[in-house]
């Protein structure tokens, strides 16, 4: 299977220690889920991948781009989701108004952004929520559930056509029914043509299994290749 990065001895640290690593591994066009406990270093790792932090050490190779001196080429080609504080949605603005800000930030500066009607929802939303009904134009970002919201994140994401996508946190979502709808969807995204990399507290194995998915698992205290 093809390969979408290689990390050899990667890692991060401050003058307060380190934030993870050394590690190697690679990733595939699959699945890849991380995990590792809170204040492990998983997000700080996505990020690195991702091109949006620098890596103290090591050598990583993202989509045949070298980080972190191709990190714009890796930005522009990649997508986030879930991080807190990075693509975290105002609250008091409608779904239509979200994904129409969505449109403006990837349109040249000239373009005359419309607004989103139920219609445009459904086109963005349609192939990450799947099944899961689709929230109206007009709903309230306060109003969504949390599964409608990690998905109308991995929405707005996703927009970009991305060639890899990061996800954040699974464990965001909190009851079982709902991670469960969360993994179904991002082996959905894997299923159609974009590979996922997400982290996790720790493995869903029994849900993977009933789900049909079969992930590359990193754990933040391993090596794996």
């Amino acid at each position: 299977m093809q390969t979408t990065l290689v990390a050899e001895d990667l890692s991060v640290s401050y003058k307060r220690g380190v934030v993870y690593g050394p590690l190697s591994f690679s990733a595939d066009t699959g699945l890849t889920v991380i995990c590792g406990p809170a204040g492990s270093g998983r997000t700080s790792l996505l990020l690195t991948l991702a091109g949006r932090m620098k890596p103290t050490a090591g050598s990583l190779t993202v989509l045949g781009e070298d980080l972190p001196r191709r990190a714009r080429r890796v930005q522009r080609s990649t997508g986030v989701s879930g991080f807190h504080g990075i693509d975290s949605l105002e609250e008091s603005v409608s779904v239509g108004a979200a994904i129409r800000e969505r449109h403006a930030w990837l349109a040249p500066w000239w373009s005359f952004i419309r607004a989103v009607d139920d219609a445009e929802v459904s086109r963005v939303c349609g192939p990450v929520f799947g099944d899961i009904a689709i929230p109206a134009a007009s709903t309230m970002i306060w109003d969504l559930d949390e599964v409608e919201m990690v998905l109308l994140r991995a929405s707005l994401a996703m927009m970009s056509e991305p060639n890899l996508l990061f996800f954040d946190q699974v464990e965001q979502v909190h009851s079982p029914e709902a991670r469960r709808q969360l993994w179904q969807r991002l082996g959905a995204i894997v299923a159609a043509g974009t590979p996922v990399i997400a982290s996790a507290i720790a493995p869903d194995a029994d849900m993977w299994a009933e789900l049909g998915i079969d992930p590359t698992v990193l754990y933040m205290n391993q090596e794996i290749r």
